[in-house]
C-alpha cells in the first residue's frame, strides 16, 4: 500500500487547466491582503483580548500577541514560498501531497476541516451575540429561545452563515468586493478604539504588568496545560508561564492568514501576489492587535475586565456609551468577514481533496457562470449552518488552534523536504535562512501546541483516528493517484 505517493507539483499546476475544474483568476495583491485582515481581526480583538487577560494573561497580553504572532511570522515565511511555488487551490494539503505524501496530505486536508469548518461556527456564534446585543440596545429584544445565551436555534447564526454562501457561490470577485467593503469598516473602528481609548488609559491598571503566577480553575484537571503537566509543574496562570499559555489561546485570533494561500490558484499573478497578501496582512494585524490590548487593559484593571465584549464594556466602564455602541457594530462587521473567508478557505481545501478523488470528485465541478465549487460552497454553507444554529461551540474553539499549529508545522517541514527534493523549481519568493528558519518554525509551533488543555489533545486525536479510517474506507481506493499508478504500469 503506497500511502505516500506524492503528486508533482507539474501535476498539481495541470490539474487546474481541466475546463470542469478551472477557477477563475480574479484576484491581486491588495484583495488577498483585504481577505487576510478580514480573516484575522474578529474574534481575538473583540473577544479573546479580555478573555484571556482576565484569566491567564494579566496586562501582559500584549506580550501574547507578540508570541503568537512570531510563530505565525515564521510559518507565514514557509507559506510565502510553497503558495508562490505551487499555486493551486488547498494550501498546506496541496503542499504536503507534492512533499510527504497522499496519507499525510490526506491528514493535513481533514485537520484543515476541523480548524476552518469549526471556526467559522465558532465565529457566527460570536456574531449572533454581538448583533443580539446591538439589535437590544436600539430596543429590538430578540426572543432567548432563538438568540440568547443557551438558544433552542440560534438563527441569526445560521442567517448569517447562508446570506454569505450565497455571496460565495456568486464569485470570488463579488466576495472580495464585499469584503473590502466591509473590512473598511472594522479596521476604522478598530482604530477609533485606540484613539478614543489613549484618554481613559491608567498607568496604575498595567500593575503588575505580568501578574504573580498562581493556581485557578481555568488551568485544573483536563483543562491544564499538556506541557505543565509533562514537566511536573503545577498549573497555574499569571506569570510568564501565562504569558505562553494565553499565546496558545490568542494564536485564535491569527487564525485566517493561511486562508489567503486556499486562494492561490484564483490569483492573477500567485508568485508576486500570494507572499505580499500572506506577509502583509499578518504584519498589519499584529500591529492592531498589540496596539488595542495595551488600550484595553490600560482603560480597565484586568481582573475586571468583561469575558463577552470586553472592548464594548470597557468604554462603557468609564462612561462612554456611544463607543460601546459602536464597536459592537465594528465587531459584527469584523466578524461576518472572517466566517465568509473562513467558508472560502474551507470550500477550496474539498475542492484540491475532492479533484483528486479521496473525496466524491463530482463535488469538486465548477459552476459554469460563476466560476465557483458552488456545490461544495453550499454543502459547507448548510453544515456551517447547522453547527452554529445547533451545538455550542465554546469548549472546541481550541480545537481550530491545535489543528492550525498541525499544519503549520507541517508546511514549515516541508519546505526543506521540497528544496532537497526539487532544488530545481523556480521559486519566486524563497524562504530565508533555511533550514534554521523553518526548524524554528516547528519548533515555535510544538511548543505553543503544548501549551493547550489536555483535553483538547484528546479531542484532536479522536477527530484524527476517524480520519484515517476514512481515508483507508474511501480515499485510498479512489485517489487518482492511485489509479495513474496502476495504468503506468
Amino acid at each position: 500500500m503506497d500511502i505516500f505517493r506524492t503528486k508533482s507539483v507539474e501535476q498539481s499546476i495541470r490539474d487546474t487547466e481541466a475546463p470542469e475544474h478551472r477557477l477563475r483568476k480574479r484576484l491581486t495583491a491588495v484583495d488577498l491582503t483585504v481577505f487576510g485582515i478580514g480573516v484575522i481581526v474578529g474574534t481575538g480583538i473583540f473577544v479573546l483580548t479580555g478573555q484571556v487577560a482576565k484569566q491567564t494573561a494579566g496586562p501582559a497580553v500584549a506580550l501574547s500577541f507578540v508570541v503568537a504572532g512570531v510563530v505565525c511570522g515564521l510559518a507565514a515565511l514557509c507559506y510565502a514560498e510553497f503558495a508562490s511555488t505551487i499555486p493551486v487551490a488547498g494550501s498546506a494539503y496541496t503542499f504536503s501531497f507534492a512533499t510527504l505524501g497522499e496519507f499525510p496530505a490526506w491528514v493535513i486536508g481533514w485537520d484543515l476541516m476541523l480548524e476552518m469548518a469549526l471556526a467559522a461556527a465558532v465565529v457566527a456564534v460570536g456574531w449572533s451575540g454581538y448583533f443580539a446585543s446591538l439589535m437590544n440596545s436600539i430596543g429590538v429584544h430578540l426572543p432567548d429561545a432563538i438568540a440568547g445565551e443557551n438558544p433552542v436555534v440560534n438563527a441569526p447564526a445560521m442567517i448569517i452563515v447562508l446570506i454569505l454562501t450565497v455571496i460565495l457561490v456568486a464569485g470570488i470577485k463579488l466576495s472580495s468586493r464585499v469584503n473590502l467593503v466591509i473590512v473598511t469598516i472594522k479596521v476604522a473602528v478598530i482604530l477609533l478604539v485606540i484613539v478614543a481609548g489613549l484618554f481613559f488609559v491608567k498607568a496604575a491598571n498595567y500593575s503588575p504588568f505580568i501578574p504573580p503566577a498562581q493556581a485557578t480553575p481555568a488551568v485544573a484537571g483536563l483543562k491544564a496545560p499538556l506541557i505543565q503537566v509533562l514537566f511536573g509543574v503545577t498549573p497555574v496562570a499569571y506569570g510568564v508561564i501565562g504569558v505562553f499559555s494565553a499565546a496558545a489561546v490568542v494564536f485564535f485570533a491569527f487564525i485566517g492568514f493561511d486562508v489567503v494561500a486556499t486562494a492561490a490558484e484564483e490569483t492573477i499573478n500567485p508568485q508576486r501576489d500570494l507572499p505580499r497578501g500572506i506577509i502583509g496582512s499578518l504584519a498589519i494585524c499584529t500591529v492592531l492587535y498589540v496596539a488595542v490590548s495595551l488600550v484595553v487593559v490600560g482603560m480597565q484593571r484586568y481582573d475586571q475586565l468583561s469575558i463577552k465584549a470586553p472592548l464594548a464594556d470597557a468604554f462603557t466602564a468609564v462612561g462612554q456609551h456611544w463607543a460601546a455602541a459602536l464597536i459592537s457594530i465594528g465587531a459584527i462587521a469584523g466578524l461576518t468577514t472572517v466566517v465568509m473567508i473562513l467558508m472560502l478557505g474551507q470550500t477550496r481545501v474539498l475542492f484540491a481533496m475532492c479533484r483528486d478523488g479521496l473525496l466524491p470528485r463530482p463535488m469538486a465541478k465548477v459552476h459554469p457562470r460563476f466560476g465557483t465549487p458552488a456545490r461544495l460552497t453550499v454543502i459547507i454553507g448548510v453544515v456551517s449552518a447547522l453547527l452554529a444554529g445547533f451545538i455550542s461551540l465554546s469548549e472546541l474553539a481550541e480545537l481550530v488552534n491545535i489543528g492550525t499549529l498541525f499544519a503549520f508545522v507541517v508546511v514549515s517541514a516541508g519546505v526543506i523536504i521540497l528544496r532537497r527534493t526539487r532544488p530545481d523549481l523556480p521559486r519566486a519568493f524563497r524562504t530565508p535562512f533555511v533550514p534554521v528558519l523553518p526548524i524554528l518554525s516547528v519548533l515555535a509551533c510544538l511548543y505553543l501546541m503544548l501549551n493547550l488543555p489536555i483535553e483538547t489533545w484528546l479531542r484532536f486525536l479522536i477527530w484524527m483516528i476517524v480520519g484515517s479510517v476514512l481515508y483507508f474506507a474511501y480515499g485510498y481506493g479512489h485517489s487518482r493517484a492511485a489509479r495513474t499508478d496502476s495504468s503506468a504500469t
